[in-house]
């Protein structure tokens, strides 16, 4: 007769081990503004894919573009000064 087990490692895959820590939540935290500004980016880049840029289009990706490059500066400015806030 053959036992059917389980594989530990599945069932407790979500350990409390295995969350993020700390830091690694506090790095995600400040990069969150890049992130997001590099999202509404590719959202304003993917729009025009299939069509013709209108104008208003345009104006949307260099607004996102503005975006993620003062997010980018400010992060630069940030770790230049050590991260304080």
């Amino acid at each position: 007769m053959n036992h059917i087990v389980t594989v530990q490692d599945a069932v407790t895959a979500f350990e409390p081990w295995m969350e993020p820590t700390d830091a690694e939540l506090d790095a995600i935290e400040r990069e969150m503004p890049v992130i997001l500004a590099n999202v509404d980016l590719l959202d304003a880049q993917i729009v025009t894919l299939d069509r013709t840029p209108t104008e208003l289009d345009s104006r949307r990706i260099r607004r996102a573009r503005r975006r993620l490059l003062a997010a980018l500066a400010h992060q630069a400015m940030e770790a230049h000064r050590g991260g304080a806030a």
